[in-house]
Order: structure tokens, then sequence, then C-alpha cells
């Protein structure tokens, strides 16, 4: 039975290339792939819907496609990907803004860490610059330190903007930049100043 999209065409699938990788020292490859189409779909569940069932387009019995997920609500950062050739969330990714892009739907990894399997990156590289950066307030918790500095109102809406950060790469991904040894990038630039402007973490 075939469903209107919220374009009013007319569809029955939607077809998925993703590129693949078995491991970190294999070669990547693509695979196609054809779910059934329902509205509202995001990236997350057309691949819920291929792990179901791993076969491909063409009919071939594969391994179901592995990527990394967990809140499902753009909180945690941790299903980032490159989809039609933008890095952003898989979680909030919907189908049918996708497919007036691009049809098939591209799904990549990350290409600024290392690609352990499929859509799966090491970002340990990533925290690693948190740590190189100390972004954290040291607080022994042997004394008391009474109320907490007071700050003005537009300090605290631009501090507010850094701590949205959720460490998902989409930056280090589209930052032509970052791949340098010397730089760390934006992300932890950002959470240099995100600290620096609170009176106890200010160095």
């Amino acid at each position: 039975m075939s469903t209107t999209n919220g374009n009013g065409k007319t569809r029955e699938f939607v077809d998925f290339r993703i590129r693949r990788r078995d491991n970190p020292d294999s070669e990547p490859y693509w695979q196609e792939f054809r779910v059934p189409y329902r509205s509202n779909l995001n990236v997350i569940s057309c691949l819920m819907d291929i792990r179901k069932n791993p076969v491909t387009k063409d009919g071939q019995a594969t391994t179901p496609p592995v990527w990394d997920m967990s809140c499902l609500e753009q909180v945690c950062g941790t299903c980032t990907m490159v989809i039609n050739g933008k890095v952003r969330q898989s979680c909030s990714a919907l189908v049918d803004q996708l497919l007036e892009v691009r049809d098939p739907i591209t799904l990549e990894p990350m290409t600024k860490f290392p690609n352990v399997r499929d859509l799966c990156v090491d970002r340990s590289e990533m925290f690693g610059h948190l740590k190189r950066i100390h972004a954290w307030i040291e607080l022994d918790g042997t004394h008391d330190l009474g109320p907490g500095p007071r700050i003005d109102p537009q300090t605290a809406a631009e501090r507010y903007t850094y701590s949205r950060c959720m460490t998902c790469g989409c930056c280090l991904e589209a930052c032509p930049q970052y791949g340098d040894d010397n730089y760390i990038g934006p992300q932890a630039i950002a959470q240099v100043r995100y600290q620096n402007m609170h009176p106890t973490g200010k160095i």
C-alpha cells in the first residue's frame, strides 16, 4: 500500500545508501537498503528497520549496519553522522526533509575521527581535548564556598549558549582546519571561553 508524504507525492519505500566498513583495517564499501515508507520517519527509525531485516535492496542477506545512539532526542550527540553530505544527528534527521535533497538518502561516518565500523567512529580524541584544556572547575568539597558568585544576565546568556555543547563532533567535522595536530578545534576552545567567563573557573 502506498503512502502520501508531506509533499503530496506517493511513496511506498525509502532507499538508503550506506557507507560501510567491517573493521578499522578493511576497505569501505557501499550498500543500498530499502525500508517501507511511513510519515514522520527519522533516520534512526529506518536504521532500526534495516537491523530487523538486514537484506540489501537487491535481495542479498548481509550483516546489520552498526551505528551509535543513546538519548534519541538530540541531547547526547552520540548518533552524529554525515547525512546527504552534511554532518548532523540522525535522531532528528527527518526522512521527508532529506528526500527533498537526495534520493536515495546517503549515510556516512564522520571523517575527522577514526572509523571503527560502518557508521561508528571513535570520538575519544575529542574528549581528550577537554582533559587537555582542563574543562572543569576544581572543587574539593572540604570547605563551604557559600553562595555562588553573581553573574550579570548578558554573561549568563552567553555562557548558556556555550553550555549547550553536547560534544557531538559536528563542529569538528565541519571545520576545515581541524585535523592539524596543533589545533584542538572549536569545541574545546568554546569550553575554554565557557569556563573563563565564570568567576570561579577563570584563570
